[in-house]
């Protein structure tokens, strides 16, 4: 009897035992996979923090490097530090004050921007005008592309000190040609009317490369069917140019004008290896000019306030060209 008891509840024993491993089976893999999920969640969160550890060194450098002497060259502008080691102490406003009662910060302020409208609109004219010619097929494009980018790579040394001996008043190469054909020799760095002028025409051949690049990979950019639409509305060369090229060279134009005016705004090396500031202050920068408060008469916090205010002023005029831009588009 015993027997067929048990042989009578095996097959039910045995149902309830396959339930049961069948229940407990899907509950290990669900277990299971939410390990392993969570695990994967672990993985993902630690590759998502270590790129912090990438970005790391750039923040700190960025911080020891611009955001603190920023801060610290704001905080010294209102005091009276000294390149001596003495602090002077807080003066407010005083540095700030005495700048804008300063006639040579203003005459400097001047000169650097003449020296920009006298760089800026050739530098962007020539440069549109050699990429054009480049970009219309001449024979040699390598040598007509290394040709004009080639200068822009040289240090600003090596391009004063070579225009120096070719601008010199008594053995330069401008003055001995001007001599053997009955000209008088011209003080080009020595004239208070040309020195300007003269290191704005260095600078022009040094730098219009950039532009002419900027300009040439944009005309590269321009679809061929807007000049093929054109030729089929019989406009010739002149008008191709105004009513299809110049259009769409309108944006680019405006980032080399913006990039070109702060460039100019911000010149200093040139002007400082060729004339150091002369004769009598008539080519001295705004930038040559905070050289000299803080590094010649050794007050640097006089020196930090007139930068901050030059600062201003670029601030300024930069919001104020980037602001109509937004407004069009």
């Amino acid at each position: 009897m015993t027997t067929a008891r048990a042989e009578a509840h095996g097959p039910e024993a045995q149902g309830i035992d396959g339930a049961t491993s069948a229940g407990v089976a899907p509950r290990r893999r669900a277990g299971a996979k939410r390990g392993k999920g969570a695990t994967s969640r672990k993985r993902a969160g630690w590759r998502d923090r270590s790129g912090y550890w990438f970005v790391l060194p750039f923040v700190v450098a960025g911080v020891l490097f611009l955001v603190w002497p920023t801060v610290y060259g704001l905080w010294m502008s209102f005091t009276g530090s000294s390149l001596t080691g003495s602090h002077g102490g807080f003066v407010g406003l005083d540095n700030y004050a005495e700048a804008f009662g300063d006639p040579q910060m203003w005459q400097a302020l001047w000169q650097t921007v003449l020296f920009t409208l006298l760089s800026t609109i050739p530098l962007v004219v020539v440069g549109l005008v050699m990429a054009l010619l480049v970009n219309a097929g001449l024979p040699g494009q390598w040598l007509w592309r290394t040709s004009f980018f080639a200068s822009y790579l040289l240090p600003s040394a090596v391009v004063a000190s070579v225009f120096l001996w070719i601008l010199q008043p008594d053995i330069g190469l401008v003055n001995t040609w001007m001599e053997k054909f009955g000209l008088h020799p011209v003080g080009w760095l020595t004239d208070e009317r040309l020195a300007l002028m003269s290191i704005a025409l260095v600078t022009l051949w040094w730098t219009v490369g950039f532009n002419f690049l900027l300009y040439l990979a944009a005309l590269q950019g321009i679809p061929a069917t807007l000049y093929e639409a054109a030729l089929l509305d019989g406009a010739g060369a002149w008008r191709r140019l105004f009513s299809v090229t110049l259009p769409q060279l309108k944006s680019v134009t405006g980032v080399i004008v913006v990039l070109q005016l702060l460039a100019s705004m911000k010149v200093f090396d040139q002007i400082y290896l060729m004339t150091a500031g002369g004769p009598n202050g008539s080519t001295r920068p705004i930038l040559e000019y905070i050289y000299d408060v803080g590094f010649t008469n050794y007050r640097l916090g006089y020196a930090s306030a007139i930068s901050y205010v030059f600062f201003a002023l670029i601030l300024i005029f930069t919001l104020l060209r980037l602001v109509p831009g937004r407004k069009e588009r």
